[in-house]
């Protein structure tokens, strides 16, 4: 158990035995294992695992195609292994890096109508050099947090007056004030000053994937026979963005029955929202009101699976924490992304991948590797928030399997800060700015008639060798659905 972990004696811990090592998780094979093995799952499936490629894919001194390969083949491998525990039969498992790191990459490549959908970044996003000579980043997505911080400072909706307002700021008096104010920033800082941080010191005492047994409930045997690994499994979502969603459509791609629920009042970006609404249902509920609330509490009395990616505390609030879940539903998997872990001062802040990478160094290692020093540098893609939602869901699977063993109600948390941990695990590729950036190759994308028009969208990238991965539904708009169970 790590330090200053707090957790009653009473509560049980999976997967904090393994730190990472460079030494040993520079392929896709051996990180595989490693997350396989985070997740206190057998090793005996990763015979059946098949991942081919090598780094560098993207434009990156970071093993991005190796974290994609893995992270999506321990999802993948997690459903051929349940699939085996209720048919018998054991499958192979294939996925190719190219294949993955464009999924990586999905919300970057989606095309509606042969165009993008749209810009997915606000005017006034991205990094500024404050008064002091430091860089920060802002988040500005969300109409409240661009509301937010034009009060703050002072500015015009624009990016000039945005950075003349910041020269008058030393960086971390803006980053106190932000995080005061509920806004989302971070100032850049290199692997050195993060690990010195306290938060950075809290998020590396957390193990990757944390999987905690939160209550009492008989075992719930998998049902025998499957046409697909997750079939008649329900898993409740309630995310927003990147992560929280990608991890709801993996458990999609397998067969899982996902509702997607959110606030008919709550901001969305909509290339996102098709993005990563394939294969769910999607309904609204006003959790401020006690109409809704009754609604949610129905549905999670018929849930598998509860996955929720809101500020910490936010849904405790309203009487769904995860203790309230299991409580309501006995036997339930809840499942919490945060972006800086459960530990540390940080602990409550909100986050996105933009800026737990600028805070946790990974802004100044790219650019220092492009020669660039000094200069914020962001990966290629938003790779802390695709592998969150994969370890996610690999996270989800472990639990289920572990309840059909021995019962409980158990509770999954993963954080953008930890997924940061285990990337910078993995190494770096020497001379990786020499790979290209390559668009949507057509042998991985699929199209699709949706209510938004024709979509052209990347394919999953684990192959299951009997049980072909894939959507039955079209990404619909937010509230198409009623909020029942079918």
């Amino acid at each position: 158990m790590p330090p200053g972990d707090g957790r009653s004696a009473g509560s049980r811990l999976l997967g904090g035995a393994w730190p990472c090592s460079p030494s040993t998780m520079t392929t896709p094979a051996t990180a595989l294992s490693d997350l396989w093995r985070s997740a206190s799952l057998a090793p005996d499936a990763l015979d059946h695992a098949r991942l081919s490629g090598a780094d560098p894919v993207l434009p990156s001194s970071f093993h991005l195609g190796t974290a994609a390969t893995a992270a999506i083949g321990a999802v993948g491998l997690a459903a051929a292994e349940i699939h085996r525990r209720r048919t018998g039969r054991a499958q192979a498992v294939s996925v190719e890096m190219c294949h993955a790191l464009t999924e990586f990459r999905s919300e970057q490549l989606l095309r509606v109508d042969d165009a993008p959908m749209g810009e997915g970044w606000d005017a006034i996003a991205g990094a500024y050099r404050c008064g002091d000579g430091r860089w920060v980043r802002i988040h500005t997505n969300f109409p409240h947090h661009r509301d937010g911080f034009l009060a703050l400072l002072g500015a015009g909706y624009d990016r000039a007056s945005v950075a003349r307002a910041l020269e008058g700021w030393e960086a971390r008096r803006l980053d106190e004030a932000a995080a005061s104010a509920g806004l989302p920033a971070a100032i850049m800082r290199d692997f050195g000053e993060w690990d010195a941080h306290p938060q950075g010191q809290a998020v590396a005492a957390l193990p990757l994937i944390e999987i905690t047994r939160i209550g009492d409930a008989p075992p719930e045997p998998l049902p025998p026979g499957a046409d697909r690994p997750l079939a008649g499994l329900r898993a409740l979502e309630m995310t927003r963005i990147i992560a929280g969603p990608v991890s709801g459509r993996a458990l999609a791609a397998h067969g899982a029955e996902v509702m997607l629920v959110t606030g008919p009042h709550l901001p969305s970006i909509p290339t996102l929202v098709v993005d990563t609404g394939r294969g769910k249902r999607s309904a609204a509920l006003d959790l401020r009101k006690e109409e809704g609330r009754e609604v949610l509490r129905d549905l999670i009395r018929s849930a598998d699976l509860f996955t929720q990616g809101y500020r910490p505390g936010a849904l405790a609030a309203r009487g769904f924490g995860p203790e309230e879940v299991a409580a309501l539903r006995p036997g339930i998997v809840c499942v919490s992304l945060s972006a800086y872990g459960r530990l540390g001062p940080w602990s409550a802040r909100r986050g996105f991948d933009s800026l737990v990478q600028t805070a946790s160094g990974f802004n100044a290692a790219e650019a220092e590797a492009a020669g660039l020093p000094g200069q914020p540098k962001p990966l290629p893609c938003q790779a802390l928030d695709h592998a969150a939602g994969y370890f996610m869901a690999l996270g989800a699977l472990a639990a289920l399997m572990r309840r059909a063993e021995e019962g409980g109600s158990w509770h999954v948390q993963i954080s953008l800060a930890r997924t940061g941990l285990w990337l910078r695990g993995l190494g770096r590729v020497a001379d990786g700015f020499a790979a290209p950036a390559p668009g949507p190759e057509p042998r991985l994308m699929e199209e699709t008639a949706t209510p938004f028009g024709r979509i052209s969208a990347v394919r999953h990238a684990a192959i299951l060798a009997e049980t072909p991965a894939g959507w039955s539904r079209p990404a619909v708009p937010l509230g198409t659905d009623t909020a029942r169970w079918s």
